[in-house]
């Protein structure tokens, strides 16, 4: 590391809030030049939202920034690259079609006269290779590289606009080991240059290969912050993410049965997106939980099971049956599978509709009479019905689904289901955006489902929701089943060995099936 008087970067206590959530609660962060810091967290730590303050797209409501030694207000993503700071983002942000000079110099672009210099350009995009030490046809398009290449020309890119603080996030997700290597030797060479580069990455054995210092955000609050990572080992950093205070929420105990054919039944199954040999069973009367990072698949599994991905090999079978489900359709009315979704705004719900249409839309076909006609007085019994059972507070049925609450609009989204009686319920990220009270509710609620006998699959980037309702959890990363965790609710425990599945370490202990 070198000396320099002023951190290249400070974030001071930072605060940020979103309806219902403190996002960050008093998060610092601190880069000095010529190092490699890595800043670590769970899902849902603050992660991502500190890393969009320093990138001018979100605005602190609390808390300053200050780069090399003055503060700055940064009020958009432009503000951020004339500060110096410049991030590579996990997804591609590149244009196919354009060449590698093109896409290193997107953000500034020489011209002459109006026009486009051509010449400058590819000094300047030349100069950012140098930098690396890569030795690319800058006249080739993007869309004929390697992943490794274009992970690379995002890193030439960022250089273009003379940053000085380096943002990674998850930078090799996509790489093979040796195209990491290789990444991090370029790494290497940046702090050489007097760079401050943030990785954010959940690989742990790349985190204490390459970084220098670390900070370790949880509910949104730097627990660790600026340590020297020699200091500290790999359990002690799981044991920081984690945390030892929290306490599950208890229920009452409710049987799961052992035997019988399983309700859903994922036998050696590989999927058009990526998924690999993944198997799983769900019962009735059990919450099974598939828990993983950002971009581990979960997901897209889901939706393999509703017939919106093709599923190549491998069997899904349904109370014993091998299905082949074509449609969502198909799933609801011939095998009883029923999906509440992430985004509830554009895939849950209808906003623009009432209450008892959203509801009721999911049983029309059960409901309607000759000539097509759904009779409203049984659509509108059905919603009354149902906003009762949830405690879905609204004006009454006709109130439209678009101005209810976050937390009684995924109850609509659930209740539709229910209403068509599903067997299997597959639940998406059920509490994100809804107040700590009404996530309370809301996880009594899947628990007395469950109780109910419906077969429940629930994938959660929440790990204390997680191991509060699972019975097991079924750990995913990059798009296969990484390991399963029998659940006991003993959160530090059962939390450690979900994490070390994750970072792509055996844990030990009995909690591991």
């Amino acid at each position: 590391m070198t000396d320099n008087t002023d951190p290249l970067l400070v974030a001071d206590r930072l605060v940020k809030n979103f309806p219902g959530v403190r996002a960050l609660d008093g998060a610092s962060l601190t880069l000095e030049a010529g190092s490699v810091h890595a800043l670590l967290g769970e899902n849902g730590a603050g992660k991502s939202t500190l890393i969009k303050i320093i990138t001018g797209l979100y605005r602190p409501d609390g808390g300053s920034l200050t780069v090399a030694g003055g503060e700055v207000v940064l009020r958009s993503a432009g503000d951020a690259v004339r500060a110096g700071i410049a991030v590579v983002h996990q997804e591609r942000n590149l244009i196919h079609e354009f060449s590698v000079a093109e896409n290193i110099t997107l953000r500034r672009t020489p011209s002459q006269r109006g026009l486009v210099d051509r010449k400058a350009m590819h000094a300047n995009a030349q100069r950012c290779l140098d930098l690396l030490g890569l030795d690319l046809d800058l006249d080739a398009p993007v869309k004929g590289l390697s992943v490794a290449q274009t992970q690379l020309v995002e890193i030439a890119k960022a250089l273009s606009t003379e940053s000085r603080v380096l943002l990674l996030d998850e930078p090799t997700s996509a790489l093979t080991l040796a195209e990491a290597d290789r990444l991090f030797e370029i790494v290497g060479r940046l702090r050489d240059q007097g760079k401050a580069i943030l990785l954010v990455s959940h690989k742990l054995e790349e985190v204490f290969a390459i970084c220098d210092t670390v900070t370790v955000l949880r509910d949104g609050t730097s627990v660790l912050e600026a340590a020297p990572l020699a200091e500290h080992s790999t359990d002690e950093v799981i044991s920081l993410m984690v945390g030892r205070s929290h306490a599950a929420q208890r229920f009452a105990p409710r049987p799961v049965p052992a035997d019988g054919a399983p309700a859903l039944e994922i036998d050696r199954v590989s999927t058009a997106s990526g998924h690999r040999d993944i198997s799983l069973q769900v019962r009735r009367g059990e919450i099974v939980g598939l828990y993983g990072l950002v971009g581990a698949g979960r997901t897209e599994l889901a939706k393999a099971l509703l017939g919106l991905d093709r599923v190549v090999s491998g069997e899904i079978r349904v109370n014993g049956d091998t299905v082949h489900v074509k449609d969502v359709r198909q799933a609801l009315n011939t095998y009883r599978i029923g999906y509440v979704p992430e985004n509830r705004k554009e895939e849950g719900l209808f906003l623009d509709q009432s209450l008892t249409m959203n509801i009721a839309v999911t049983v029309w076909e059960r409901i309607r009479r000759a000539l097509g006609y759904v009779p409203r007085r049984r659509e509108r019994d059905l919603a009354v019905d149902y906003t009762q059972r949830l405690g879905i507070r609204s004006s009454g049925p006709d109130q439209l689904a678009g101005n209810l609450s976050g937390g009684n609009q995924q109850k609509v989204s659930l209740a539709k289901w229910l209403a068509a009686e599903t067997e299997i319920l597959i639940i998406d990220e059920p509490t994100v955006g809804i107040d700590i009270r009404t996530k309370g509710a809301f996880h009594q609620l899947i628990w007395q489902l469950a109780a109910d006998g419906l077969a429940i699959l629930l994938i959660t980037s929440d790990l204390p929701e997680m191991v509060t309702l699972a019975d097991r959890i079924m750990v995913m990363r990059d798009f296969q089943i990484a390991g399963a965790v029998a659940n006991d609710h003993e959160y530090e425990r059962v939390s450690r060995a979900v994490i070390g599945l994750i970072h792509g370490r055996e844990p030990a202990g009995p909690v591991v099936e």
